[in-house]
This record gives C-alpha cells, structure tokens and sequence, in this order.
C-alpha cells in the first residue's frame, strides 16, 4: 500500500492540535510565559514555506507541488542545508504550534507528521528525483541531508 501526504495535510495536522489540545486541557506540559517560545518557531517554519522555498522555486520556473517531477533540482537557498526544507517548515510550524498551546497532547502530532513524511512521502518524491536527475540528486543525496 502507497501511502502519501501532501502538504494539504499539513492544515489537518494544525486542526487536530486544536482539537487535541481543546479535548485534553488538563495535562498542560508548557506554561506561561514559556508557551511564546513557540512563536519563533512558528514564525520560521512558516518563513522557510512561504517564502524561501518558494522563492527558490519560483526563481527556476519549476513546480514546488509534491509528486509533480520538477525540471530543475534545487540546491542552493534553504536546500544546502536540507533535502526537504518545506517539510522541515512544517514540521518545525507544528512543534510551535505545540508548544505554544502547551499541552502535552499536541506534542504528538509533530512527531506522527516526521513519521509519516519520512515513511511515505519523501521516499516517493526522491525515487521520482532519482530517475529524473540520476547521478546529480545522488551526489546531492550524499551532500546533504534529509531533514538537518
């Protein structure tokens, strides 16, 4: 079974934390004022998204969409230092948004979103990456890492 997530889930995985954190008030692990330390992290994961990466790919004319095979590999600008910065964003948005709500419950959905996105989504996308750019995405692979 092919299982893929796409950044639409992404807005899922935020929804739940609310639902979660609404739904479990009472183990509250992060409290005032420690709870703003989140912002940042929110602030930057939503950065690298909707600005550079998209900025990137915008700038080489090919598509940012998952499964799509772009027509240009991307290594420079937020991808010299990781492989799949959109997903780090994310990932990094979620584990703010967690600690800026502060309750234990929605630490579990950053780290299903890694899971999942590390499982099902970037091994599709880089088999994809492998059979368009051969040799470069592996020298880029050996290069750089997935995540950091």
């Amino acid at each position: 079974m092919k299982l893929s997530l796409t950044p639409d889930y992404f807005l899922g995985f935020i929804a739940l934390q609310i639902i979660l954190h609404y739904a479990f008030p009472v183990v509250s692990f992060i409290s005032y004022p420690f709870i703003y330390l989140g912002i940042p992290l929110i602030l930057f994961g939503l950065y690298l998204n909707l600005i550079w990466v998209a900025y990137n790919f915008r700038k080489e004319k090919t598509t940012i969409r998952p499964f799509e095979i772009p027509n240009k590999l991307v290594t420079y600008g937020p991808f010299r230092y990781s492989r799949n910065p959109t997903y780090l964003g994310m990932a990094l948005t979620l584990l703010g948004i967690s600690i800026f709500l502060g309750s234990l419950a929605t630490f579990i959905i950053p780290l299903i979103f890694v899971i999942l996105t590390d499982t099902f989504t970037i091994p599709i996308e880089e088999k994809n990456l492998n059979k368009k750019f051969g040799k470069k995405y592996l020298d880029y692979q050996k290069r750089v890492r997935r995540w950091i």
